[in-house]
């Protein structure tokens, strides 16, 4: 039956006895494709009927249908056409997130969380001004992303037009990565278990109009309590106050409840919120039995087991996680902060072993912040975990809440530099020009291992600036010994016999390994070359400085990106003591980078030992 899908209109010609067994092949196709590739898996598997719900009510891409975050939308490409998954994720092959080089019918291929709310105002309240008529916006956003201030943002001005054409489906499966916590998971959990009050006031209209005499009276006293009766017997209140019609609880995984649901949606003129019930994982054992995150995201897996083919190495995060544990142990001061990713930045151990003192904001990285600075004022010191790339979304908060008031706060980000397989959205490439703006603010870029633990040790002994301690994802590499250290400043490897510095490179953090294979091509040639670990690398040593001022040429290698980076801030630095040295850099260009694995995003950009050799020897 799949393969006779090639777009909406094929599913809606499906009759209704068959769409089961369509969800049925759609998870078998899931479960194989993305255990050969990689990729979001728990949460496709959990949408599959919801997805063919929406396209069979509403017409893609004429109605435009809006994924919040995207890692959801593995079906929603399959009813649209696009069933070769062999390449998911890789150079050439299908985006892990909507694309709109793919496919008319995606939007939005931004897969940070809480915006399909704002996209989807945007677009409606476009047509309605257009004076488009017929046409509706559909939002699909998870629980999860509901704990992001921006869809509430976004609620707050949805709701005041009352006859914008725009359906909010919220997909609740009581999780984003992790179980959803706060105020609005435990509101969404009363609306679960509870029984709909629509049922209970069917049943009260057509009881009371028998009564005679008195029946229609007494069914406009109640009509006119009905807000009361809906707090005690569904406290859907929440959506309503704000001017939103509500739907639901609907079965998620009831094609025909889920339609009816939709087509009553539809037909409203005005907002409305249809409250869908999920199961993240559904259909497949390994990943329901997975308590951790319900295999939000795998890497290659046996597809019987759910087990991974080969055991990775140990990772950054696994030194950052080790280090965090022993120095809760020495200081009762630190506390964890994290948006929604307890484990996969780290802080499932230090959470597990001192639970009192983590927080877990939920996917509201500006809160977070905001709050670890209240934390550094009242007397702690808290470690904000989160992937380099959602440092984008707190700029504000880091620069005016944290810097401004000097607020002892580091912020470790995972994921740093290219990351490969997710995309331009993933990348954490623009942290360290983001960083190279804020005043008094200290960051430093790991090399090993031991480097990750050396400096997440001196930034909690930070008690006046914000410090950043930022790291790649995946397996860790072997130590990097320093020869010496000049002040602040780690040397590396010494190719100059002692002499003049011909050449004197700059490594940045991972990037510090590329350095030395560089440097050893160049004294291969003859080079008297010199590498360098700055470390902290904002702002820029005084020591660097010095090394700087004796060398030839200076070239900076980083994986950030290049206008504004580490690069630009050391030149920058050079000029300002009256330093004529040229500096070269080399690092991530201004552009956004599609998905590819790190190597071949590496190669593309020419951030490669031997691209890099090649420049440099000229």
């Amino acid at each position: 039956m799949l393969e006779q899908i090639g777009g909406p209109a094929d599913v809606k010609a499906i009759p209704v006895d068959d769409l089961p067994r369509l969800a049925e092949e759609i998870r078998d196709f899931l479960i194989r494709s993305v255990s050969k590739t990689g990729g979001h898996l728990g949460p496709n598997l959990g949408v599959v009927e919801l997805t063919i719900a929406l396209h069979r009510v509403f017409d893609s891409p004429r109605d435009a249908i809006v994924f919040d975050t995207g890692h959801q939308s593995y079906v929603h490409k399959i009813l649209t056409g696009r069933h070769d998954f062999s390449g998911l994720r890789a150079q050439g092959g299908l985006s892990g997130y909507p694309s709109r080089a793919e496919s008319e019918h995606d939007i939005v291929e931004n897969s940070h969380a809480s915006t399909s709310l704002s996209w989807a105002h945007g677009i409606a309240k476009a047509r309605a001004i257009a004076g488009e008529r017929g046409r509706h916006t559909v939002a699909v956003i998870g629980d999860g992303a509901l704990t992001g201030g921006m869809a509430w943002e976004a609620l707050n001005n949805i709701a005041a037009d009352k006859s914008l054409p725009l359906v909010i489906v919220v997909n609740d499966n009581e999780r984003s990565y992790a179980p959803t916590i706060g105020g609005l998971a435990d509101h969404l959990a009363t609306l679960r278990t509870t029984q709909g009050y629509e049922h209970f006031l069917d049943w009260g209209k057509s009881t009371i109009r028998r009564a005679p005499l008195v029946g229609r009276k007494v069914e406009r006293a109640l009509h006119g309590v009905k807000k009361g009766i809906k707090d005690v017997v569904a406290p859907q209140g929440l959506f309503e106050d704000l001017g939103l019609k509500y739907v639901g609880p609907v079965d998620g995984h009831d094609p025909v409840a889920l339609e009816s649901a939709l087509r009553r949606a539809k037909s409203f003129n005005g907002p409305v919120l249809v409250h869908v019930i999920t199961q993240k994982g559904r259909g497949y054992a390994p990943a329901r039995q997975d308590d951790a995150d319900q295999f939000h995201a795998v890497g290659i897996i046996n597809h019987e087991t759910g087990l991974p083919f080969e055991v990775a190495g140990r990772s950054w995060t696994d030194e950052f996680s080790d280090e965090m544990v022993a120095i809760g142990e020495r200081r009762p001061d630190v506390v964890g902060v994290t948006a929604a990713m307890m484990v996969p930045v780290g802080l499932g151990a230090f959470a597990k072993a001192f639970p009192a003192r983590i927080v877990d904001v939920g996917i509201a990285e500006q809160h977070a912040l905001t709050m670890a600075s209240g934390l550094a004022y009242a007397g702690l010191h808290p470690v904000v975990a989160v992937y380099a790339t959602f440092l984008n979304r707190a700029f504000d908060q880091l620069l005016m809440d944290a810097a401004l008031h000097h607020a002892g706060v580091t912020i470790v980000l995972d994921r740093a530099g290219v990351t490969g397989p997710d995309g331009a959205s993933h990348h954490g490439m623009w942290d360290m020009a983001i960083c190279g703006v804020i005043p008094g603010l200290r960051l430093n870029a790991p090399r090993d291992g031991q480097s990750v633990r050396r400096a997440l040790q001196e930034a909690v002994d930070v008690a006046d600036a914000p410090t950043v301690i930022r790291f790649p994802k995946g397996t860790v590499g072997a130590p990097i010994e320093a020869v010496r250290a000049v002040g602040s400043v780690d040397v590396v490897a010494d190719h100059t016999d002692g002499g003049e510095v011909d050449l004197l490179i700059v490594g940045v953090g991972s990037m510090v390994a590329t350095a030395l294979t560089v440097a050893d091509k160049l004294a291969a040639e003859g080079r008297r070359v010199l590498v360098v670990d700055p470390r902290w690398v904002l702002p820029v040593s005084p020591d660097l400085v010095g090394l700087a001022r004796d060398a030839s040429t200076v070239a900076v290698v980083e994986d950030g990106v290049l206008a504004g980076g580490i690069g630009d801030q050391v030149a920058a630095a050079l000029r300002a003591n009256g330093i004529e040295t040229p500096v070269v850099t080399f690092g991530i260009p201004r552009e956004f980078l599609d998905h590819a694995s790190r190597g071949q995003v590496l190669e593309r950009i020419g951030l490669t030992p031997d691209t890099i050799a090649t420049a440099l020897a000229r």
